[in-house]
């Protein structure tokens, strides 16, 4: 066992667990955040992506020590009344059918915004490749993408 400092959601949190503990496991077992949600465990699947150093990554592969110098941001950090443009988008364009992968396509989507505002297809279609979403709503998830863009830029 190893007591480890992360810094989630803007806050300093310890957590005892051993050093090769996957990030996954402490957010949700340890900190109750349960909005980054298991697919794979093999980094394959994107439903737990969450933002580390503001980069998309997923913590079902990433250690709790090799996190522990990061600025963690999961979905439940993104807004607290949920009302980033991201997250605006989706609920505007009915996006989630399911919802379970969506915690983790809104945070691949949050990624691509800040590294380019207002994205053409391709980037869309690169930064959200590997986020699997078994009920299909990639045609609605992009379109809530470029809505996400417009938002932010302040366009109704």
């Amino acid at each position: 066992m190893g007591r480890y400092r992360l810094h989630v959601n803007g806050r300093q949190r310890v957590v005892d667990v051993p050093g090769d503990t996957p990030l996954l496991w402490a957010l949700r077992d340890e900190l109750g955040l349960t909005g980054t949600k298991y697919g794979c465990g093999v980094g394959a699947c994107g439903a737990c992506v969450s933002l580390v150093d503001g980069a998309a990554e997923r913590p079902c592969v990433r250690t709790v020590e090799e996190s522990e110098r990061t600025r963690i941001t999961t979905i439940e950090g993104l807004s607290p009344r949920g009302d980033h443009a991201v997250q605006r988008a989706w609920v505007e364009l009915d996006v989630a059918q399911c919802g379970y992968c969506q915690p983790g396509q809104i945070m691949s989507a949050v990624a691509l915004l800040a590294e380019h505002p207002d994205p053409d297809d391709a980037q869309i279609e690169e930064a959200l490749r590997d986020n699997v979403c078994r009920c299909g709503t990639y045609p609605r998830i992009r379109a809530a993408v470029r809505r996400a863009a417009e938002l932010a830029r302040g366009e109704r």
